[in-house]
């Protein structure tokens, strides 16, 4: 397995705008929920929180510490629908083919395309995602902001549809999050 990122157990959570980023997304249609690259969970719990009830999340994430925080928030907040794995995003062999409805990767796809490693994660995200299933991929804004990655390796809306599209997603609809974030929101065909 590949080694923890340097990136591990940053989140961008604290950074967004929770309302819009919760009423942008599809919940009531969602009953199995994968977040990419979950770290600690924080999107995760908070995803879990609002799903609707017999709904499930699952994160998957190379840093084993942080799925284990993530494990642990779960168990504390009585959050039984919640798991999380220790994994590489470009392989996730045990998930079922069109078994997913929502995948989320917040604030990972742009380290991802840094290290060559996109087209294998979309690839994998558009495999286990059910035909128009969604995905939401939060990114910083390509603007010199305190927080987040430098601007170099920061993908656009643009940039990160001509990353997504080729594996089967419409083009997104794009949702504000704030000063230093955007939500990309993707159906696949």
């Amino acid at each position: 397995m590949p080694q923890v990122p340097a990136e591990a157990g940053k989140s961008s959570f604290g950074l967004i705008d929770e309302e819009r980023f919760f009423a942008a997304l599809p919940l009531p249609s969602v009953r199995r929920a994968l977040d990419l690259g979950c770290g600690a969970g924080r999107y995760t719990l908070a995803l879990a929180e609002r799903l609707p009830a017999g709904a499930s999340v699952h994160g998957v994430d190379l840093w084993a510490e942080g799925v284990e925080k993530l494990r642990r928030g779960a168990r504390e907040r009585g959050l039984e629908h919640v798991t999380a794995d220790t994994g590489d995003l470009a392989d996730l062999g045990a998930v079922p083919d069109a078994r997913i409805d929502l995948v989320l990767l917040a604030t990972v796809l742009h380290d991802l395309a840094e290290r060559g490693e996109a087209a294998a994660a979309l690839a994998e995200a558009s495999r286990i995602l059910r035909p128009r299933g969604w995905l939401a991929v939060v990114e910083f804004k390509k603007i010199p902001t305190e927080h987040g990655p430098p601007v170099a390796i920061r993908l656009s809306p643009g940039d990160l549809a001509a990353l997504v599209t080729p594996f089967g997603f419409a083009e997104p609809r794009v949702v504000d999050l704030g000063p230093n974030a955007y939500l990309a929101l993707f159906v696949r065909g």
